[in-house]
């Protein structure tokens, strides 16, 4: 029993002891908006925050020094988007708001509610985007229901099932870069 004590006590301490060996930065950022409408007054509160995180490692681990260089790391960078709305909260991890290109027209993608909405150059809506659960979106118009996702450079891809044709089309949209 005492040995069993001693070796519980032994890795407790083992564990208290151990160095950190990541930098962590974080910073966040949050604007409220107010707009006052006949309907009364709405409030909407955005919090962003990004956080840049780099692993320490030792330019030469096998020396004897006592005071040991650190080599330049990636820095891994974690932004994440709360949006408070009518006591609603929503994390969207990447906030995909912006504009976009397609055929010479620009379209506005903006966050609601429950996903994001595609809005026509004229203000009026095009159609929405809903999140599904392996992170990519459904594309929904009028009269069309596509596949969606955003690509490593933020464009947005849409993949449409033609019946008639039997095929899959691709449309992308180019973000517009400010």
């Amino acid at each position: 029993m005492k040995t069993l004590a001693l070796v519980i006590l032994a890795i407790l301490f083992s564990i208290n002891s151990q160095a950190q060996n990541k930098n962590v930065k974080s910073e966040v950022k949050t604007t409220v908006t107010t707009v006052k409408d006949s309907d009364g007054e709405k409030k909407t509160i955005k919090t962003q925050e990004v956080q840049e995180v780099q692993n320490i490692e030792f330019k030469d681990t096998n020396t004897n020094l006592l005071n040991k260089e650190t080599k330049e790391t990636p820095v891994e960078v974690i932004k994440t988007t709360k949006i408070t709305e009518n006591g609603i909260t929503k994390v969207i991890d990447v906030d995909r708001s912006a504009y976009y290109n397609l055929n010479g027209v620009k379209y506005q993608v903006a966050a609601d509610k429950t996903g994001y909405t595609v809005f026509f150059p004229k203000g009026t809506k095009a159609a929405v985007l809903r999140k599904t659960s392996n992170n990519n979106y459904i594309y929904r118009t009028k009269n069309n229901t596509s596949y969606g996702y955003f690509d490593t450079n933020g464009n947005l891809i849409l993949e449409t099932y033609d019946d008639k044709t039997d095929k899959v089309t691709y449309t992308k949209y180019n973000l517009i870069q400010k």
